[in-house]
């Protein structure tokens, strides 16, 4: 089959496709023909030789990659049979093998694909998506009611994390540029922030929780609008010691995310696709053989929703 093997950390040139062999399954398997990735900036540091490279660098052929819609072709598990379509995050954040023809993935980390939605929209609600729901429901404990800051609104995490957020009962408010406006007011978002220029110290603001998708000064500001005993949760970045000072000085709770495969909450994230609670934003597809303009894309963090690449 075709993969793309990343022999030594770089630029896209690092990212090669070649023939390797097909996946053997472990019990509890399945082996899903992929039709759509999607790509995550932790695939382009991963790539880099930052993100969790340093996690499965000895692991070779090394593939990067994670999330994927396609449709089961053997099965070792009772949880999916041959033919059906399935979607999910795999493996994060260890080997996940998603830039390839054939990826063997753990039955736990899958769900059913919605039948409403195409193979680009599943794959793009898998670690973005998770991320979105795990932090504002298993970390935050958003209620209704609350008030809710989601940084980056137009992007990856954050599109869903607007949506998520606004189906909890919270009133939600998203931060990008201005000319994104429209689509984080579309999304659902109650209030929009132009963080070109914002003067945060004087916000009329005061969140319950804050979802940081930036990291680095964004979370000083994060804090200057989160109420005391509030939550502010940052997934690019862990909250260094200064900031974390910062943040028990005024009664805040600072935390730092790592998304996790979990086929349980994927099952979620399919109902919310089923239903219509939420849905994916694909601003950009590549094929296979294209996979380093896609990470160029992200790269940019200009994205739009989300970048898929198909088979």
């Amino acid at each position: 089959m075709k993969a793309i093997v990343l022999h030594q950390p770089g630029s896209i040139a690092a990212l090669q496709i070649q023939e390797v062999a097909k996946p053997t399954l472990q019990p509890e398997e399945v082996l899903v023909q992929v039709k759509a990735i999607s790509i995550n900036p932790v695939d382009v540091k991963s790539r880099a030789g930052k993100g969790v490279y340093g996690r499965i660098k000895e692991q070779q052929p090394l593939i990067l990659g994670w999330d994927i819609s396609g449709v089961v072709t053997e099965s070792n598990s009772s949880a999916f049979k041959v033919g059906q379509e399935v979607f999910g995050m795999v493996n994060f954040p260890g080997h996940g093998k998603a830039y390839a023809e054939y990826v063997a993935a753990p039955a736990s980390h899958l769900a059913l694909k919605p039948s409403n939605i195409t193979h680009e929209e599943a794959a793009a609600a898998t670690l973005a998506a998770l991320t979105a729901y795990q932090v504002l429901l298993k970390q935050a404990n958003v209620q209704a009611g609350q008030q809710v800051l989601v940084h980056a609104a137009a992007g990856g995490v954050g599109h869903y994390a607007v949506q998520i957020a606004k189906h909890l009962g919270a009133y939600v408010v998203g931060s990008s540029s201005d000319k994104n406006k429209e689509q984080v007011l579309q999304l659902g978002a109650d209030g929009h922030i132009n963080y070109h220029g914002y003067d945060w110290g004087n916000s009329p603001y005061q969140f319950d929780t804050v979802l940081d998708t930036i990291g680095g000064d964004n979370i000083d500001h994060s804090l200057e609008v989160t109420k005391a005993g509030g939550t502010i949760v940052s997934i690019p970045s862990g909250l260094n010691e200064a900031v974390t000072e910062k943040a028990k000085a005024k009664g805040v709770n600072g935390y730092f995310y790592l998304v996790q495969s979990d086929g349980e909450d994927m099952k979620v994230i399919a109902d919310y696709l089923q239903q219509g609670i939420i849905r994916s934003v694909v601003s950009q597809t590549f094929a296979f053989d294209e996979m380093g303009k896609a990470h160029e894309q992200v790269e940019s963090g200009r994205t739009v929703g989300k970048v898929v690449v198909t088979l």
